[in-house]
């Protein structure tokens, strides 16, 4: 048993890095532009700020285990997005209030100190579960205070109640958080505060004339973003039977876009999108940073999916982030684009060729890296279908009579053939990036996005592209540093 004591809990933590992160290294599958934990399990990203001129990123980690347990909340900063420096552990779960895990939250700038809403979660004998809002107060950016909670669990909702997303508009405060209604169906409730420490319930954010109802039985992890006169409300739900191409995984994540009040909670918005179509991705959070750019972070997992498969057990460690991405809202949908940050990653250009291509197949063998980045542009297609190949089981396959692309890989648990797929009436560019056990593959300037962990043989072979059809094209690849050494 740990000891619930501040101080013995994070050297606890510490000294599993000490005693097992040697072997954490050694793995073959560990990443090299992407952030990670130094041993046990990473999931939720927490707190993501600009602060004293640089980016903060917390994460929910469980630093005994690579399975859920009692979480912690990591903090690592970067001035760049791309070199990730390791901070003392910002959050251990050592309190009456959060003794059974510092859950997620979010983090915002006042009075020059970095402030961090979190979940407390705590259980008693009986399994039976308790929520607190909590905070924690930290002058440097690096040792935190906690306060304690703020508010607990509404009238009318379960103790399914987490996540708290704060931000400021005008001389309001304003919070959002996941919920579930005792008649078992997800929500998310609004806030708002005139001092940060008071806070009162504003309501369900709902459409009152076309209301979400039967959405999931839990919305985990939300997230109000403001684009001009647009609000967009970022959010994943569980619960959600697939629909044709659509929510194929255990949980998804996605985003409603329309215009909220934020006296009623009333939200005129959109249909659901998702906002990955890919394998793995959950529970994003975004920031504003310095250049006033909406930068998101995504967990590259899913809670309660294959884990006791993942090979990087063996090595004392799972999970890790996608890399930062910029977020645009066009017409209402939000468009996802690596930040301009990661060109620095570029080592070598290894092929920068304009083709064009009619019925054939054509493999490139000049890439033997497991860190690369590919920009395929295409110029122009007619024709059927066009695949991509980035190793024996990894491809993207656009069909165009049936206007959809879909990505394949290797099943983590069946080691079989799977795959997921979009609708997309044209495809006019594929921006790739592939890392030792990953791939994010950003589709005509970030419309679609895939995410997916993958344990092929390392390094990445070979590129082949097939045509049935013609095919005008360039394509440029690049090998990439480590820089999670």
């Amino acid at each position: 048993m740990l000891h619930k004591d501040d101080q013995l809990l994070k050297e606890q933590a510490n000294e599993q890095i000490r005693e097992h992160g040697s072997l954490v290294q050694r793995d073959p599958y560990r990443l090299h532009y992407h952030v990670m934990p130094p041993v046990g399990l990473l999931n939720d990203p927490n707190g993501l700020v600009y602060f004293n001129q640089l980016y903060h990123l917390f994460f929910q980690w469980n630093p005994f285990q690579t399975d859920h347990g009692s979480k912690f909340w990591a903090h690592m900063t970067s001035k760049d997005l791309i070199h990730w420096e390791w901070q003392p552990i910002a959050l251990a779960p050592s309190d009456p209030f959060d003794k059974n895990g510092c859950y997620s939250g979010s983090a915002i700038v006042h009075e020059n100190k970095l402030y961090l809403f979190y979940t407390g979660n705590v259980r008693d004998q009986a399994g039976n579960r308790e929520s607190n809002q909590c905070l924690a107060i930290s002058e440097d950016g690096i040792t935190f205070e906690k306060k304690g909670p703020l508010f607990t669990v509404p009238e009318g909702y379960t103790p399914h109640f987490r996540d708290p997303k704060v931000w400021k508009e005008n001389d309001m405060w304003y919070l959002v958080i996941g919920a579930q209604t005792e008649h078992l169906q997800g929500r998310a409730l609004l806030y708002k505060s005139q001092n940060i420490t008071e806070w009162q319930l504003v309501g369900e954010i709902s459409d009152k004339e076309k209301p979400l109802t039967d959405f999931g039985y839990m919305w985990e992890c939300p997230d109000l973003l403001l684009f001009d006169n647009q609000d967009v409300l970022l959010f994943s739900p569980q619960g959600i039977e697939p629909q044709a191409y659509q929510y194929h995984n255990i949980y998804q994540t996605g985003y409603l876009s329309g215009v909220l009040d934020r006296q009623t909670a009333n939200f005129n918005h959109q249909e659901f999108i998702e906002l990955d179509n890919g394998f793995d991705f959950y529970a994003p959070q975004t920031t504003v940073d310095g250049q006033g750019r909406r930068i998101m972070f995504g967990w590259m997992g899913l809670p309660e999916t294959d884990e006791a498969f993942h090979p990087t057990k063996d090595y004392r460690w799972i999970h890790a982030m996608t890399i930062p991405r910029e977020l645009t809202l066009k017409q209402g949908i939000l468009y996802q684009q690596p930040v301009k940050e990661l060109t620095q990653l570029r080592k070598e250009l290894l092929l920068n060729q304009q083709q064009k291509l009619v019925d054939e197949v054509v493999t490139l063998h000049e890439i033997h890296h497991d860190a690369l980045e590919f920009i395929f542009q295409v110029h122009a297609f007619k024709g059927k279908s066009l695949e991509v190949s980035f190793s024996e089981h990894t491809k993207l396959v656009f069909n165009k009579e049936m206007q959809t692309l879909t990505l394949h890989r290797n099943s983590i648990k069946s080691y079989q053939s799977e795959a997921r797929t979009t609708d997309l009436q044209e495809l006019t560019e594929l921006r790739v990036y592939l890392d030792a056990s990953s791939i994010e593959v950003f589709v005509n300037q970030g419309e679609k996005v895939f995410s997916a962990r993958l344990f092929d043989a390392i390094p990445y072979h070979e590129l082949t592209l097939q045509v049935n059809g013609t095919l005008d094209y360039h394509l440029q690849a690049w090998s990439l540093k480590n820089v999670m050494k």
